[in-house]
């Protein structure tokens, strides 16, 4: 694709980058037939080639984006699922995270669209603040259908109740069961750490039952990822180099083998810290040696020398459904699945398995319409396969999809867990 920035333009690194990958783009299209915005609502401005003239456009031409180029940059999900069908190898996702730090930096939302957003990058990074903020959804539910908008809907989506906090969110070491094979950091997270403790629960029991100590690091929190998809570079950029620090204490301390994730929206954003610092002096090296130790859980069991000694109940048939920011995001498509068939579970998959069910971070809280479409397909598409559990690797894809089905959705390390020795998931008791 031709561009036309100019020599002061390129100057600024990011924008060089994306010009580099606007011009990888041919124009072939391909990426239309996989992107779920575009299969929804037909629009060629919903697809990655519309938006990547949109986004074109915009960085040329510099100023205040058009409230029609900030729409359909908000439309798009970041699932990715555009980059494995691209013949060409565009990098959308670093284009599009950039054109939303740019509209986040130029353009002027409507006060209650700001409010909105700035609350959200808030409260969801710091665990504290947003189990507060639940409990407080949870008492105001019956007066639910008098808020506004999409208030509305953020109230119904909180929990009645909230699991106890789990080891993982303070700083520790779990000592590995054995003789030590291994000295790995698990990642507390933020959202997770808060819906869902048993996930990193679940790991943790596995992994020091296979002879793997577990840390978690001090002053280790958010990934960063959620305020990064919301444009807000600054607080994005401030996560991570907290968790760069304190992994790279670890490292330089009893070492690490590895530094695992527990769910799949932070590990596509950790990978990524090496490209987020690669201007900083400061924190390039840091930040790279961080991306090349992150692995997702999957990745790391399935990497071990021996295979995870299970034997999963009789008969438990599990719908595996793939993470867009696993199986786009970092290419980890059949590992999942085969650590789960080799546990003994039955395993299926559903219908249009590249297609996001509309979850994508804070989408379904901001795109409510879209994201409950998505659900609908995705949710049809698991049914369909009679499953007794639906099994994934991402909160977010766990949350979202639980709320439109009564089938027990469980990450799929707390099924490897179970297989292993470890209790029965929770969600299916």
């Amino acid at each position: 694709m031709q561009t036309r920035f100019s020599p002061a333009q390129l100057a600024e690194p990011e924008t060089a980058a994306s010009e580099k990958i606007i011009r990888t783009c041919v124009h072939c299209g391909f990426c239309t037939a996989t992107c779920p915005t575009y299969l929804l609502l037909g629009d060629e401005l919903d697809s990655p080639r519309g938006r990547i003239y949109l986004m074109k456009e915009m960085l040329e031409t510099g100023g205040p984006p058009a409230a029609e180029t900030v729409k359909h940059v908000d439309r798009c999900l970041s699932c990715l699922s555009c980059m494995t069908t691209c013949p060409s190898g565009v990098n959308y996702m670093h284009l599009v995270d950039h054109a939303r730090a740019y509209i986040e930096e130029n353009y002027r939302r409507p006060w209650p669209e700001r409010t909105l957003r700035a609350i959200l990058a808030a409260v969801l990074s710091r665990p504290a603040l947003f189990r507060w903020a639940l409990r407080l959804a949870a008492i105001g539910r019956p007066f639910a259908p008098l808020l506004p908008g999409r208030l509305k809907g953020m109230v119904a989506m909180a929990p009645d109740r909230l699991p106890a906090p789990g080891a993982a969110e303070r700083p520790g070491v779990f000592p590995a069961q054995g003789p030590r094979r291994g000295r790995v950091a698990v990642l507390a997270g933020c959202a997770q750490a808060v819906v869902g403790p048993g996930i990193n629960e679940s790991a943790i029991r596995l992994l020091t039952r296979l002879g793997v100590e577990v840390v978690t690091a001090k002053g280790a929190g958010c990934c960063g990822a959620l305020p990064h998809h919301l444009g807000k570079a600054e607080r994005s950029h401030a996560l991570a180099q907290a968790n760069i620090a304190a992994w790279t204490a670890e490292l330089d301390g009893e070492g690490l083998d590895a530094i695992v994730i527990t769910a799949s929206g932070c590990g596509t954003s950790v990978k990524d810290y090496g490209y987020m610092f690669r201007d900083d002096p400061e924190w390039a090296g840091r930040a790279a040696r961080v991306s090349a130790l992150t692995r997702d859980v999957t990745e790391f069991l399935a990497g071990m020398d021996a295979p995870i000694p299970a034997t999963a109940p009789e008969g438990v048939r599990v719908a595996y459904q793939s993470a867009c920011s696993l199986q786009h995001g970092q290419g980890v498509r059949e590992t999942p699945k085969d650590l789960l068939r080799a546990a003994g579970f039955e395993v299926v998959e559903p219908a249009e398995p590249h297609i996001c069910c509309g979850s994508a971070g804070t989408y379904n809280l901001l795109q409510p319409k879209i994201a409950s479409q998505l659900r609908a397909r995705k949710v049809g598409n698991l049914e369909a396969t009679r499953p007794d559990v639906i099994a994934t690797g991402n909160i977010g894809c766990m949350t979202q999809i639980a709320g439109g089905t009564q089938v027990p959705v469980v990450h799929t390390v707390e099924l490897l867990d179970w297989a292993t020795g470890g209790p029965r998931p929770a969600a299916l008791s």
